[in-house]
């Protein structure tokens, strides 16, 4: 199979619900700038699909035969933390979330939301904005153990409203609006972070530096 353009999206669905993974990789067809490259319905599969295909985005179930979708992104962040990887559950359970957080997924939402949302995510997820409400984020980031990774690091003031930013789910674009630079710079500043704080997406970062005391939690609403 023919790899994706450079402004076109490939996305990867994992899902044992053949059902559900057909209607979700024709709704994602449909977009211009989204291409499915494939699916599988296990870990096994996703991953040798993931080693061919080099998708942008990978859509996981969490609940799979064998292993679940949590032990899978990891495998998947590890070889290829360019990758980023939105989970997907029947129901919003807080030990589900809060893995997939600590194993670097860029976000997850539940099988009921609209289908434009999951559009919507899916290009949210490669421009590496964090796929999950303030809200919900509030409610999960006191439940992470806190860690000493970020202890000596020194941040600047412009760092640090960036993750106080990011921790509101702030996109690069509302961001760059709200600091009053450009969306490249501060694409270029989210880097930086990422690698400061020895991170691959938004999410983790994010639940670093409120875990170590970086920022404060975001209040959700």
């Amino acid at each position: 199979m023919a790899e994706p353009e450079e402004s076109v999206l490939g996305v990867l669905v994992v899902d044992d619900h053949q059902m559900f993974a057909e209607s979700l990789a024709r709704l994602l067809s449909d977009e211009d700038d989204i291409v499915v490259l494939g699916m599988a319905a296990d870990g096994s599969e996703a991953l040798d699909l993931c080693e061919r295909l080099k998708p942008h985005v990978i859509l996981i179930d969490y609940h799979m035969p064998g292993r679940d979708g949590v032990s899978i992104t990891a495998e998947i962040k590890r070889n290829h933390p360019e990758i980023m990887v939105v989970m997907l559950t029947g129901s919003a359970e807080d030990h589900v979330l809060l893995s997939a957080m600590e194993v670097g997924c860029s976000g997850f939402l539940t099988k009921d939301r609209a289908a434009t949302e999951l559009v919507d995510a899916v290009r949210s997820a490669a421009a590496g904005d964090v796929v999950i409400s303030p809200a919900l984020l509030s409610r999960l980031l006191p439940q992470l153990n806190r860690t000493n990774d970020a202890v000596g690091l020194q941040f600047t003031e412009r760092e640090v409203q960036l993750l106080d930013l990011m921790a509101e789910g702030s996109t690069n674009k509302v961001i760059a609006q709200e600091l009053n630079l450009s969306v490249n710079t501060v694409r270029n500043y989210v880097q930086i972070l990422l690698t400061k704080l020895n991170v691959h997406s938004k999410l983790e970062a994010v639940s670093t530096a409120v875990r170590d005391g970086i920022i404060d939690y975001p209040s959700g609403s």
